[in-house]
């Protein structure tokens, strides 16, 4: 017998299995929300029957959120693929003007918008007369707001029945969709089959991929509009992990209560957010009942992942991925044949970006366009395919596929014998001096080992000799002050060697970051230009 895999059936079997399981949200007031799987499921068919019945939506119609990671947003996760619809979370991050372009292209029906959120949706909206409904959660009655067609969204679902009847929908359908954060022009839609949605769930559950089960207590870090938040919502219900929304508290203090209020065992976030719970831990705080944490969007340091597991126990599994990829195309964990590599031997790999998962294919093509031998030294772009690989984007055209089927990705690296993937840069982020590649990445992950610094972003800079050569722009820790000797020979003792060391160091106040909390290096180079740094 066969059937179609789509979300409604990772819905149906948690309903079934783990009704009992449980959702919390860290709400903006501060109190908690708390309710069941089984609970959740009741509001979805409520919330599938609102958007048809009252809003209109149709199959394939595209429905936007505006929202933090909450219960009300995972209800959206699951109702709107539920009716065959589309769901578009928004990068509540982005400028005004990307925002409104994201919606106008998409061609967003209804908008759901967090109500801290709406003086930001507020200026959108002004460039937005495509959108029919407004509909505000976690809002007070008498709120005052300028969007017109508003409708509360405990009001929208009130009366409507607790029976759905689904789509009949393809498991090759749309059901979700995200765009690019539109670093290199504008951003770009990529849509998400059932298909896709659930094999990527299917694969994070994997024991080498995230190993989370029943057992676990899973924090959602990563926004709901990024990129789906890597597949959570989907991977956790379909294997009956607790869920904890952290909603707008995402420092490390908050996230660190929350780990101890809900004895979370397992989070996923970006290096910048797991920075700074380290320093956090480093002066006293305490989780014991967290065991892991998945890390990806950029690299993640080697000394970190050293810090984390020798000073408190906690695994660090460095991934990789990107919009395009749904996200996650590889994990980074050790072998049983690793085990008589010694301590720093196992920590190199561990700091590589890891294996591909099942489903997904990665090959590495040189500059004179020949695939790269896997033999960890031969650096090329990074192109990939698979099951959750997008073949194209939305309404828009792009160079980044090839004539056989890969996307080309705009990361380099190598790949070593047993698959292990190392990203060394962005193909627009390497410096080249001399005619010699250097890698940032590379000085960025050793330098932020440095005891003086607590973060430091490396860019290209003009060189009338060489072309270019780097300038590496430092945060420095509290109390610190710049050593550039004592920097050099940590980085000399790191074998890099002298061309390879930063011509330039800038002490700044913070390193810039994109929405989804990666180094803007695009903003650092207009400092530069302009004379600021």
């Amino acid at each position: 017998m066969t059937f179609d895999l789509t979300t409604n059936y990772i819905l149906e079997y948690g309903n079934r299995v783990f009704s009992h399981k449980q959702i919390i949200t860290k709400q903006p007031d501060g109190t908690t929300h708390k309710y069941s799987y089984g609970d959740m499921y009741k509001r979805t068919m409520k919330l599938g029957n609102a958007l048809k019945n009252k809003l209109g939506i149709n199959p394939e119609d595209r429905v936007a959120t505006f929202a933090w990671n909450n219960y009300q947003h995972l209800e959206l996760y699951y109702a709107i693929p539920a009716i065959g619809a589309i769901c578009h979370p928004l990068n509540l991050r982005l400028s005004v003007s990307q925002i409104s372009f994201i919606i106008n292209h998409a061609e967003d029906r209804v908008v759901f918008v967090d109500a801290t959120l709406l003086p930001l949706f507020e200026q959108v909206a002004k460039y937005t007369h495509n959108v029919e409904h407004y509909i505000l959660l976690n809002a007070s009655k008498d709120i005052s707001t300028s969007l017109p067609n508003v409708i509360h969204y405990e009001d929208l679902i009130a009366d409507e029945s607790e029976i759905l009847e689904y789509a009949k929908t393809s498991e090759e359908s749309a059901m979700g969709m995200c765009y690019t954060s539109g670093t290199t022009g504008d951003p770009k839609g990529v849509l998400y089959s059932h298909r896709s949605t659930y094999l990527h769930a299917m694969a994070l559950n994997m024991p080498n991929a995230t190993g989370i089960g029943t057992n676990d207590t899973v924090l959602l870090i990563v926004p709901q509009f990024h990129v789906m938040a890597w597949g959570f919502p989907y991977s956790c219900m379909m294997i009956g992990a607790d869920m904890v929304m952290p909603g707008p508290h995402l420092n490390p203090k908050a996230i660190i209560k929350a780990i101890n209020d809900e004895n979370i065992t397992v989070a996923n976030g970006v290096p910048t957010i797991w920075q700074g719970v380290y320093e956090e831990l480093k002066n006293g705080a305490e989780i014991p009942s967290f065991r892991s944490l998945l890390v990806g969007g950029s690299a993640f340091p080697k000394s970190l992942i050293i810090g984390f597991y020798e000073d408190f126990n906690i695994e660090a599994i460095h991934a990789w991925g990107m919009t395009e990829t749904s996200p996650l195309g590889t994990l980074s964990r050790l072998q049983k044949h690793h085990s008589n590599l010694n301590k720093d031997q196992k920590y190199n790999i561990l700091a590589k970006q890891g294996v591909e998962m099942l489903g997904i294919e990665i090959r590495i093509i040189t500059e004179d366009g020949s695939i790269a031998p896997r033999d960890g030294k031969t650096v090329g772009e990074i192109e990939v395919r698979g099951n959750w690989v997008v073949n194209s984007y939305y309404n828009a055209e792009s160079d980044n596929f090839t004539e056989d089927g890969w996307f080309k990705t705009g990361d380099v690296g190598t790949l070593d014998n047993d698959g292990y993937m190392n990203i060394t840069d962005r193909t627009k982020d390497l410096i080249k001096s001399g005619g010699e590649w250097i890698s940032s990445v590379a000085l960025e992950n050793t330098l932020v080992g440095c005891e003086l610094i607590k973060e430091v972003a490396v860019i290209a800079i003009p060189d009338e000799k060489w072309a270019e050569r780097p300038l590496a722009a430092i945060v420095l820790n509290q109390g610190a002050e710049l050593d550039i000797e004592r920097i050099s020979n940590m980085l000399k003792t790191n074998s890099f060697t002298k061309y390879q060391l930063p011509d330039k160091y800038v002490v700044v106040g913070e390193i810039p970051k994109t929405s989804v909390g990666k180094i803007d290096k695009k903003i650092l180079r207009k400092m530069y230009a302009d004379g600021k740094l």
